[in-house]
């Protein structure tokens, strides 16, 4: 399934993560999930770096359960592929919650911060994001007219709120 999925500036209330209800719950499905970029309302810039968070929303009528990290690819002008790396684990912006399972009531949204650089070595002119929530071959193409450094992005695992250090 092949969504088109805009930026948006709002942010969700999430459903919290719990061990003992995350296992009686369902893995979400890649067909339910609507993965956006979202800046949360705040700014991430400093020191040759950028970031905005990866938000997906569970579009079911289910609760389900997310985990791990989100699957990343670039794409050119013409959607053409640019080779990525996805690095996960902290940010620049925020410490990596760690893989464990969000359970996401419907409505709800799971969140990852994502950041690259801007120092100007190789840099990748990047058009669109591939984001796959559960890492399958199912993902949403959003707009990120980005130019980053060797195509390398950072990537935290998902959280139930919008993971940024204080």
């Amino acid at each position: 399934m092949h969504n088109q999925a805009g930026q948006s500036g709002k942010q969700a209330t999430t459903l919290g993560s719990g061990s003992n209800q995350a296992r009686a719950t369902a893995e979400c499905q890649p067909g339910t999930l609507r993965a956006t970029l979202d800046s949360a309302g705040t700014s991430q810039a400093g020191m040759n770096h950028r970031g905005t968070f990866l938000r997906v929303k569970n579009t079911g009528d289910e609760t389900c359960v997310i985990s791990g990290y989100a699957g990343l690819a670039l794409e050119g002008a013409g959607h053409t592929a640019i080779k990525t790396t996805a690095r996960h684990g902290s940010t620049y912006f925020a410490t990596d919650p760690g893989s464990h399972p969000i359970t996401l009531g419907p409505g709800k949204s799971a969140w990852a911060d994502l950041v690259w650089t801007t120092t100007g070595a190789s840099t990748a002119h990047a058009k669109y994001l591939q984001i796959s929530p559960t890492g399958s071959n199912s993902h949403s193409t959003v707009a990120f007219g980005e130019d980053l450094d060797n195509g390398t992005l950072s990537l935290t695992a998902w959280s139930s709120k919008p993971p940024i250090n204080s």
